[in-house]
């Protein structure tokens, strides 16, 4: 990949249009000041801008890796230009977690952000872990250590650190895409058509300039250049391995709120070959969080992850909890689970990989703000370096494995590879791992097949009959969906395409039963019969909440997620 990064931004005008009513950033300093802000020129009939260091996506590890960047600048009396650039609509848009936060990354960061007025406010009052059979809820010792941790709104976080990472002198732009903005589906220019800015990290001489990719799970470019560069196989070595997390944030009556309040569940109403679990997170403001995580790696066609997360909503332990309340948000994404053995090297020419594009989540822990964050902090530092000092990014990955995240995970990595044997058998090895061996066993399990391979046939399994939503605590698709807050551009050129148009048919329905048509928590996937009643595959691109479901679960890997127009997608406020 060449060091510079061609991204056409639908509101990138917009932004530097209205980047005088924002806080001035601090006055350039030192040898370095001539870079400071963005180098403009024209280049093909486009506008392009220049910075030291681009940085794609604004979560927790872009916006950690640029406020680090800045840090560092003012330490040595010197600066970088800066660029973090989002797809979504606004900052923490296209952001959704659980989350239960360790703040451990960010008291490295900004140690005084509890004397600041953060969204980081309820404090895990409670802790508990149940088996769940459908009528039942059983409690278990619980394998978290939540002790110290905050139950919070990853959207609101990232929101907080943009203005901090801004603050600094960092230029932010939500609502970037990888193309020129008004064009139509068949490819024509409309009277809304701007040419995209060229953001470049590198100038005309191709000097050394860094880009970071930050996309957050199966980011669109970070995929492409794992493939491409073959670093997953310079990394740890094994493919990764993916789950689905369903997720509503309710109100709920004040006599059932119990703020900081954590529940994670396993069993019902997962079948014990599928890898999977719920959590129930109370917030402030009588918010409750409640999610259903189901690995990708599920063999049944049949099953809908959407259609399972309402049934578990049923459960009476559940259902009790919600009966009075409102659900306000909806909301899918899906989370790396492959680990440490699924680290890929991150380095490529002129950049490097952060966060959970590179796959940095804890499994046993279902934590990964904290350890996202303190990549894109290494790969800031690693970042300076090169720039200032002309050291090479390798101290990236050289620090990588020497830091706290490396340990962590390398204790964890054990746990979500002993689930392929089932619920009861991943059980018993994970308590093991945690009571025995603590973290230091012997022997290292490999994952099973990838998800798209591990679907079974149609003809082995039976269909699965869902009951019908209640509308109370039970909903529909598009009743979810409009909480979701999301919108695309209906005249646009498509962002999921099909490599082959002819497996949908030929393929997915004939072997396995359209399963495209349940794996989407969006139902972006519909068979509509033809003038002769054959099944034929219509996309509602529309409807996707760019959770990369598709782009992972489809059997052939047919299906090619893009990034659409900028500003597409959910606007998550409080997921």
């Amino acid at each position: 990949m060449q060091r510079a990064i061609r991204i056409a931004a639908a509101a990138t005008r917009r932004a530097l249009s209205s980047s005088a009513a924002r806080a001035s950033p601090p006055p350039p300093r030192g040898p370095l000041a001539p870079g400071w802000g963005a180098t403009r020129w024209l280049c093909s009939g486009r506008e392009a801008l220049s910075y030291d260091v681009v940085i794609v996506g604004a979560g927790p590890a872009g916006l950690a890796a640029a406020i680090r960047l800045k840090q560092l600048c003012r330490a040595a009396d010197t600066d970088l230009s800066v660029c973090v650039l989002e797809k979504g609509s606004e900052v923490g848009a296209h952001v959704l977690s659980g989350n239960v936060f360790e703040p451990r990354a960010l008291d490295e960061l900004i140690p005084k952000w509890r004397q600041e007025d953060s969204p980081i406010r309820v404090p895990v009052s409670s802790d508990k872990f149940w088996l769940l059979t459908k009528n039942q809820a059983w409690t278990l010792p619980s394998p978290f250590d939540n002790k110290g941790n905050y139950v919070i709104s990853l959207s609101q976080l990232v929101r907080w650190m943009a203005t901090k990472a801004e603050e600094l002198g960092v230029e932010v732009y939500p609502g970037v895409a990888t193309n020129d903005v008004g064009i139509a589906k068949d490819g024509t220019k409309r009277e809304t058509f701007q040419p995209g800015v060229e953001l470049r990290a590198s100038d005309f001489e191709n000097t050394g300039r860094i880009t970071l990719l930050a996309e957050g799970c199966r980011g669109s470019l970070s995929e492409k250049i794992i493939r491409n560069h073959k670093l997953r196989e310079r990394g740890q070595g094994q493919h990764q391995t993916y789950a689905l997390g369903i997720k509503e944030v309710w109100e709920i009556e004040e006599g059932k709120h119990n703020p900081g309040s954590v529940i994670h569940t396993v069993g019902w109403p997962l079948d014990t070959k599928t890898y999977g679990g719920s959590f129930l997170y109370h917030l402030d403001d009588r918010q409750l969080a409640i999610g259903l995580v189901v690995a990708l790696n599920y063999r049944n066609p049949f099953l809908s992850p959407y259609d399972e997360f309402q049934k578990f909503k049923q459960h009476p332990a559940v259902r009790k909890l919600l009966e009075g309340g409102t659900a306000i948000q909806y909301g899918a994404r899906t989370l790396n689970e492959g680990g440490f053995q699924s680290i890929p090297y991150p380095i490529f020419p002129g950049g490097a990989i952060i966060g959970c594009s590179a796959g940095f989540l804890n499994v046993p822990k279902i934590k990964g703000t904290h350890t996202a964050m303190k990549s894109g902090m290494l790969a800031a530092e690693a970042t300076f370096k090169s720039l200032v000092e002309g050291s090479s990014m390798e101290l990236y990955w050289e620090n990588l494995k020497k830091s706290w995240i490396w340990e962590e995970l390398h204790k964890a990595r054990n746990y979500r590879p002993a689930f392929e044997y089932g619920l009861i058998p991943g059980m018993v090895l994970s308590a093991l791992e945690r009571y025995i061996f603590k973290g230091k066993s012997p022997y290292t399990l490999k994952h099973g097949r990838p998800d798209h391979e591990a679907t079974d046939t149609a003809n082995l399994h039976a269909p699965i009959q869902y009951p019908k939503p209640d509308g109370h605590i039970t909903f529909d698709v598009p009743t979810s969906l409009y909480r979701s807050n999301t919108n695309h551009e209906h005249d646009q050129p498509p962002h999921l395409r099909l490599r082959d148009p002819t497996v949908p048919e030929r393929v997915n329905v004939a072997l396995y039963a359209a399963p495209e048509s349940r794996y989407c928590p969006a139902r972006v996937y519909e068979y509509i019969s033809d003038e002769k009643g054959d099944p034929k595959l219509h996309i509602n691109a529309q409807n996707c909440l760019h959770c990369k479901a598709c782009d992972i679960k489809d059997p052939k890997q047919n299906i090619e997620w893009t990034v659409p127009e900028g500003g597409g997608g959910p606007g998550y406020t409080v997921m």
